[in-house]
């Protein structure tokens, strides 16, 4: 039964890794076999690892997980216990007797959200990442989990937001996101969301647009400085997509963040999207049924994007931002 989730998509699981005292965490999707997959970047201020790989020309077909943290830079470090993980299944890119489990990330700025961050010689994200990947399940929680536990907007508290869709070929398209936007969710201070056009049933509360939009609904609000931002997205679809399709779905789907987030794609920001082939369903037209991949994946990105919010937790910490439930709920 379809849960509204990336996980309606077989073949992959979700895992969630955070502490609390931290502030911060680490999110995993893990696939059951190697999948196609690329990436597309968009924001001034990106943080990432294994990105390169992820383009069209480059060798390595399969990738094994990919992994979103909190942490900034030190937050790549979760990828390497997702891979100690993978490497303990037995899972990996093989180089004759040598197995090297393939594991994009990317990575988000919440050392200012709260939390104690004196963590001493290394950083924890790297245990996190382990924990996340062993912890994975067919199932995905949502708002202040994971990496989305520090997660902020300008406004409001940030969070993992997730949505599933389905094409009229029945093909299905997930999003998983960790919103930790320079620019708003929200339509001002107001409980109506950017994304409420395309809201299924009331996932986000249903409170539809607001009545009249006037000019100060477009005023530019950001939060802090360049790299202290970032929205991470992965798309998961059942078609069989080769990798410049993947890439193409990436792009399309980028589409989704500026009908969610106001401003978007700005100098502060880090705004990642990765596409995942991870089903055997043929397009059966190459380029019409791939546009409608992509603008259906592009719809589910900006629903995932308001439930991150709409259903983020403020943490308790004297910086804390208030949650969309704190003031609206």
């Amino acid at each position: 039964m379809a849960q509204n989730l990336i996980t309606d998509i077989p073949g992959l699981k979700v895992g969630h890794a955070g502490d609390a005292k931290l502030g911060s965490g680490s999110t995993v999707v893990m696939f059951d076999r190697p999948v196609t997959a690329s990436v597309d970047v968009r924001g001034g201020g990106p943080g990432t690892r294994e990105t390169a790989l992820l383009d069209p020309a480059q060798t390595v077909d399969g990738i094994d997980a990919i992994v979103l943290s909190g942490g900034s830079a030190y937050g790549l470090d979760a990828a390497s216990g997702v891979q100690a993980y993978l490497r303990e299944q037995g899972r990996g890119f093989k180089v004759r007797e040598a197995l090297v489990p393939i594991v994009p990330g990317a990575i988000l700025f919440d050392l200012l959200s709260g939390g104690n961050k004196k963590w001493g010689r290394y950083p924890p994200y790297r245990e996190l990442g382990y924990k996340a990947a062993k912890g994975a399940i067919s199932d995905c929680a949502l708002g202040s989990v994971g990496a989305g536990l520090g997660a902020t907007t300008v406004n409001l508290k940030g969070g993992i937001g997730s949505a599933s869709a389905k094409t009229s070929d029945g093909l299905l398209v997930g999003a998983l996101v960790a919103v930790n936007a320079a620019g708003s969710v929200t339509v001002g201070d107001s409980p109506h969301f950017w994304a409420a056009p395309f809201e299924q049933g009331k996932e986000f509360g249903g409170y539809g647009l607001p009545s009249g939009f006037g000019p100060d609904a477009f005023e530019m609000r950001t939060k802090g400085s360049p790299g202290q931002a970032t929205t991470l997205a992965i798309i998961a679809t059942s078609a069989k997509l080769n990798k410049a399709q993947c890439k193409r779905l990436a792009v399309m789907a980028q589409t989704g963040m500026a009908r969610a987030i106001y401003p978007v794609h700005t100098p502060l920001d880090g705004d990642i999207v990765f596409a995942a082939s991870v089903g055997d369903k043929k397009l059966s037209d190459p380029i019409f049924s791939l546009t409608e991949l992509g603008m259906v994946a592009a719809n589910v990105l900006a629903r995932a994007i308001a439930r991150g919010v709409y259903s983020a937790k403020a943490l308790n910490f004297p910086v804390a931002l208030a949650s969309w439930q704190d003031w609206h709920g």
